[in-house]
């Protein structure tokens, strides 16, 4: 599978679905399934039980739900919302925002 475009801590917008519009932190990528964990983005309720030994209470909590990298955007801090390039700089690969041409953070392996 290719690597993604976004990464974790990536500030990214919805394009489709039910949260169409929202911006929110990418806060986990799943590059085998495609799929990234945005906050506050398509949230789930859950039913909770309680663990005896833990003393957690059981009920019915509410959790972000994998959206598909497709259906969203990385946003500029200048342009807003734009497609991604890359550009070697020296030995590295470096991300780039196509409208205005500025780096964006790229991780460190």
């Amino acid at each position: 599978m290719p690597s993604l475009n976004i990464h974790r801590n990536d500030t990214v917008k919805v394009l489709t679905g039910s949260d169409r519009g929202k911006t929110g932190r990418v806060l986990r990528v799943f590059p085998d399934k495609g799929t990234v964990l945005v906050e506050h983005v398509r949230v789930v309720k859950k039913t909770v039980s309680s663990k005896q030994g833990q003393r957690t209470k059981g009920g019915i909590a509410e959790q972000e739900s994998p959206i598909n990298v497709s259906n969203v955007m990385l946003v500029c801090p200048n342009c807003g919302p734009v497609r991604v390039g890359f550009k070697v700089e020296g030995d590295h690969k470096v991300r780039v925002c196509k409208k205005c041409g500025q780096t964006m953070p790229t991780k460190v392996k």
